[in-house]
Formats: C-alpha cells, sequence, structure tokens
C-alpha cells in the first residue's frame, strides 16, 4: 500500500507540474513576443493578439506552480532538508520575478498603454523565470549537492559550470518560446488575424530547431554526468520516441500551414510523453544519490489526506479553466476582438 501511495503522490505532483509547464510557458512567451514586437515594430500586428490572451489567463498560471510546491513538502518533507537551503538563490530569484512580472504586467495593462520600458521588463522576466527554475533539475541529477558537513551544500561553481546545467537552461527557453509560438499561432488563425498567425508561425519553426538540439544535448550531457539516468532513458526509448514522432507532426502542420489546431494537440501530447518519460527515467530519486521516493515519504495517513485534496482540488481547478477558457480564449467573438 505504501508504495503505492508514493507512486500515487509523485504522479500527482507531476500532473500538476505539467499543467504549470504548458500553461505558464504559453504566458511566458507570449510576454517575450510581445515585448519583441514593440523593439522590432510589429506590435501592430501582434500585440492585440497577445493581449488578448494574456488578459483572462495570467493570473491564474500560478495555481499549478503553488500546488506543486506545497504537495512537494507535504508528500516528501525531507525535501525541504535538502533542497532548502541549496534553492535559497533560485527560488528567490524566481519569486522576485514572479513580483516584477506581475508588477510590470498591471503597469503596462492598466497604466501607459505600449510602454516599452514595462513590455521589456514583463518579457524579460518571462524568459528568465523557466531558467531559473530549470536548475532544480539540474541540481536533482545529483553531483552538485554534499553532504561532507552533515548538511546539504551546493556547490555554485560546479553548477554554474556544467555544460548539463546550461543545456537545461536552453532547453526551458526554447521550451517557452516553442511552445508559446505554436499555440500563438492558432490563436491568431482562430481570430482570422493572418498577419499574426503567419508571424507567430514563422516563430514556431525558428524555435523548433534549438529545442530539439538542446533536448539531444541533454541526454548526450547525461551520458557522462548520470550515467544510470541515461540507462533508465535509454530504457524508456519508446516514450521519447512518440514525441519525437509527435514534435515531427507539429512541425509539418506548422509548415503546411494548416490544422494549427491538431498541432497543438500533437504538441501537448509530445511535451507530454517527454516529461513523464523523463519523470519516469528519474524514480526513484529525488536528488542522486541522497533522497528517494521511500526515504523522503510522509506518513500513511498525511499522504492519503493530502492525495485526496489534490486529486479534489484539481477537480475543482479543472473545470474553472475550462470555463475561463469556454468564456474568453474559445469564445468566437472575444478571439476575434468583439
Amino acid at each position: 500500500m505504501r508504495l503505492d501511495l508514493e507512486i500515487i503522490g509523485i504522479m500527482v505532483l507531476w500532473t500538476f507540474l505539467f499543467g504549470y509547464i504548458v500553461v505558464a510557458s504559453i504566458d511566458f512567451g507570449a510576454g517575450f513576443f510581445n515585448a519583441y514586437s514593440a523593439f522590432v515594430g510589429k506590435q501592430h500586428v501582434l500585440t492585440k493578439i497577445i493581449r488578448r490572451y494574456l488578459s483572462p489567463v495570467w493570473e491564474v498560471t500560478n495555481v499549478f506552480l503553488v500546488f506543486f510546491f506545497v504537495g512537494t513538502v507535504g508528500f516528501f518533507p525531507k525535501t525541504a532538508y535538502y533542497y532548502g537551503t541549496t534553492l535559497l538563490v533560485p527560488v528567490s530569484i524566481a519569486i522576485i520575478l514572479l513580483a516584477v512580472r506581475g508588477s510590470y504586467y498591471a503597469f503596462e495593462t492598466y497604466g501607459s498603454r505600449g510602454h516599452k520600458g514595462y513590455a521589456f521588463m514583463y518579457g524579460l522576466s518571462g524568459l528568465l523565470l523557466p531558467a531559473s527554475l530549470s536548475i532544480v533539475l539540474t541540481i536533482s541529477e545529483g553531483g552538485f549537492v554534499s553532504l561532507a558537513t552533515g548538511e546539504p551544500v551546493l556547490h555554485y561553481w560546479k553548477l554554474f559550470t556544467s555544460p548539463l546545467t546550461w543545456s537545461i537552461v536552453v532547453l526551458s527557453i526554447a521550451a517557452v518560446l516553442y511552445i508559446s509560438a505554436v499555440f500563438l499561432t492558432w490563436y491568431a488563425h482562430q481570430a482570422k488575424d493572418s498577419a499574426a498567425s503567419d508571424l507567430m508561425r514563422k516563430y514556431a519553426l525558428t524555435w523548433a530547431i534549438p529545442l530539439i538540439v538542446t533536448a539531444s544535448g541533454i541526454i548526450y550531457e547525461l551520458s557522462s554526468h548520470n550515467a544510470a539516468h541515461y540507462r533508465r532513458i535509454t530504457d524508456l526509448w519508446w516514450m521519447f520516441g512518440i514525441s519525437f514522432v509527435l514534435f515531427l507532426g507539429t512541425v509539418y502542420f506548422l509548415y503546411a500551414r494548416r490544422n494549427y489546431g491538431t498541432a497543438v494537440w500533437l504538441l501537448i501530447g509530445q511535451f507530454a510523453f517527454a516529461f513523464y518519460g523523463y519523470g519516469i527515467s528519474h524514480y526513484p530519486f529525488l536528488l542522486y544519490p541522497h533522497l528517494t521516493l521511500y526515504y523522503g515519504f510522509t506518513n500513511e495517513a498525511m499522504a492519503i489526506s493530502l492525495i485526496v485534496a489534490f486529486i479534489a482540488g484539481l477537480g475543482l481547478l479543472l473545470p474553472s479553466l475550462y470555463l475561463l477558457l469556454k468564456l474568453f480564449l474559445f469564445n468566437k467573438r472575444y478571439v476575434e476582438g468583439k
């Protein structure tokens, strides 16, 4: 029973994290493209579409992240010990960026419309946030935290000079821009804004190449950095193979200028297979080699309570998101700006 609770617990958390990655990536990328369009003089093409997307959803993206962090400490209390001090700097930076992002969104939206400084800060924070948060994945691969003094110590120099660190950072940025560009291509197409749709299609195809190159680079880096994890990834080659096929399908529809809605669903499937494949290959470690699911798991009563609470929370969150999408993003009159 205990083993089942541990797996259910990590799957619930992983699902919340996946939801955050997809929703937040669209949000982060939209902010960047809005800023970029303002600086290259193409705001007349993209700004209306991007603002129409951001207005109803920007405040709800962090709900997934809050659930994930609260659930991680609840299900696996020892993560607070191992990750608490080691993540003090990157998480503090992420919190500051979240505050900056929210503030500048309010300034840009409700203050001086079209202010390039506000748009720039909002867009830049959207790229720095996934970069700072992705450091957690690097640390979890082991080799950067030692327990020589009895307390977990993060070796910053080793972390920031590791090729694996920068491969994951570049992948996080490329994934954000690719996911956002594909979604906004479809969204602009739904709004019958051909100029915006064509421009976002161009951005999506551009970022498809760095995405697949950096993803392959990370697997190569793992072969020397964490051989055990690399072997697990090769054992799950079929999940990553399906992800690659779905990636090719997305790129094909974008290149062919058709079925943008199908391309978005293939995109979600692509990242789902890659994301869950990575999570399964990481099992049972939360932090190589110090912390596993079994060593850091909470007691059975707390686990059952958390699972029920989180499933109930997901049951409330998903209908709320559906209503948000139905009333705004998928409302024909709203999408077309009427």
